[in-house]
């Protein structure tokens, strides 16, 4: 495969001192793109693929294996997405989305933490409610934050992955539901609405809610006008009719999982004054560098984030498996733990299975080839690295 003709680590290193000149940088955005700068460097180390009949030697470094780097989570969601797949019920799934007014953009870029969780929990308790009482039943759902636009501006939501069906309330039987239909919008929206705004109120009691991207607290005035303004709104949730294939469904999400905001290869031109990426339908978006950072920066999730989140059969592997046992579906030994998914597959049949690209084979010869670390003064331990990536950034004084 061709490497993509520009890199986020080249703008990254040329114009971090600007964008640390415009902004304060939180602990984990710093780490993110010291990272980034660093990915596949000799900061990093290497190995050597050597080949022991032609004797040809091809060098590569380390990546960084931040979540944040647009060069390493390829091989995290193929692996995802394969466990993920042997999981999911052998039934239909339909595909939901839950968007926040652009009234929560602010308060995300202060409190990411607190508004991201109350995001989860509102969808989630909003969907699992309202099909116990309407259906009677505990629903499967896979949730994925999705932070971003095409042109990088902060528009969160979260795609869930349902099940068309699931367990009886009292646990004895699996009843499916209409392939075009699961839930009313209307009612699922104001649940949700309602959840969230409850969450909202509680965050303002703690104390936690700031006024307009300031550190000043948020007034009463300010927050009654919220409030009033998000009640008065009508909030967007989406529900797609199922798909019959539940892979199909899944491969979409799995966009999201393990995704940022911007790959490589949507770069289409990159200076010391523009950067010009792809958004859709072959149209593109140009700003200054500076601003192309803090665009990506806000993206950034706060440190150890769960992004990928479970509920209902899905966060319950005894369920599951008595709605696998149920719907006649064999149950599988491994009960992989939803957030944290095995597979047998290498990184190296993983990528050969992606790309075609055997990396085992020398591209001289085609002869076997062994891998081993090499001693170099460029070659560096990953541990080491690791705390050289994690260095604080120094933030420009005020």
């Amino acid at each position: 495969m061709d490497r993509p003709r520009f890199d986020m680590a080249d703008i990254v290193r040329l114009h971090l001192p600007g964008l640390k000149a415009t902004q304060p940088l939180t602990s984990v955005q710093a780490r993110a793109l010291k990272a980034i700068s660093i990915c596949r460097t000799a900061v990093l180390g290497g190995h050597a693929n050597i080949c022991p009949d032609c004797g040809l030697e091809d060098q590569s470094y380390n990546s960084c294996r931040n979540r944040n780097c647009p060069k390493c989570q390829s091989l995290a969601q193929e692996r995802w997405l394969a466990t993920r797949a042997r999981a999911l019920l052998s039934i239909p799934h339909f595909h939901g989305v839950f968007t926040l007014p652009e009234e929560f953009r602010s308060l995300a870029r202060q409190h990411p933490r607190e508004i991201y969780n109350a995001l989860f929990q509102s969808a989630t308790a909003a969907l699992l409610e309202l099909a116990q009482s309407r259906l009677g039943v505990s629903l499967g759902l896979t949730l994925v934050l999705h932070t971003w636009t095409r042109e990088l501006l902060l528009h969160p939501h979260v795609h869930v992955l349902i099940s068309a069906g699931g367990l009886t309330l009292d646990g004895t039987g699996f009843k499916r539901v209409e392939e075009k239909f699961l839930l009313h919008l209307e009612p699922l929206a104001e649940l949700f609405k309602k959840k969230m705004m409850a969450a909202l109120r509680e965050m303002r009691s703690d104390g936690l809610l700031l006024l307009n991207d300031c550190q000043r607290p948020m007034t009463d005035a300010n927050f009654a006008f919220l409030i009033a303004t998000l009640a008065n709104q009508d909030w967007n949730v989406y529900l797609k009719p199922a798909f019959r294939s539940s892979e199909f469904v899944l491969e979409y999400i799995a966009r999201y999982t393990h995704r940022v905001g911007i790959s490589n290869s949507r770069l289409l031109n990159v200076t010391k004054d523009e950067v010009t990426f792809g958004t859709k339908d072959g149209k593109s978006v140009t700003l200054h560098p500076v601003i192309f950072l803090q665009r990506f920066v806000q993206h950034v999730l706060p440190d150890r984030f769960k992004k990928i989140r479970h509920a209902g059969l899905y966060a319950s592997p005894k369920n599951l498996a008595k709605a696998k046992g149920l719907l006649a579906a064999p149950v599988s030994t491994e009960s992989p733990s939803p957030d944290c998914p095995l597979t047998e597959s290498t990184w190296e049949e993983t990528l050969l299975e992606l790309t075609g690209r055997d990396v085992a084979r020398c591209s001289a010869c085609g002869a076997q080839v062994y891998r081993r670390m090499i001693p170099s003064e460029l070659s560096r331990s990953r541990k080491e690295a690791r705390h050289r990536a994690s260095d604080p950034i120094p933030r420009s004084p005020p």
